[in-house]
């Protein structure tokens, strides 16, 4: 097809990268899943997705957690002591 589109660089490339591209099928079939890219770029892709889902499914199931009730009723900040906080600033201002 690339001959007939008269792109005849083009099927050189991909005639002279045919048999490296195509060298794992020569490995039996029982190694082919376990067969990995060279590219490191790709790898390092596939271990960032990884890891990333890792993470979000700790944070998930921490977020779960702590929806469900875990922490019980204890707090880390009181917002009751933030209540009227910005009429406290107003009223410095006004004094002030």
């Amino acid at each position: 097809m690339l001959r007939a589109s008269k792109l005849e660089s083009a099927t050189g490339v991909i005639e002279s990268g045919v048999e490296e591209t195509l060298s794992c099928a020569l490995f039996p079939p029982e190694h082919w899943r376990r067969i990995r890219t060279n590219n490191g770029i790709e790898r390092l892709s596939r271990q960032i997705k990884r890891r990333t889902h890792a993470a979000m499914m700790l944070a998930a199931g921490r977020c779960k957690y702590v929806a469900e009730g875990g922490w019980g009723p204890r707090r880390y900040l009181d917002t009751d002591l933030l209540n009227g906080w910005d009429n406290r600033e107003v009223l410095k201002k006004q004094q002030g």
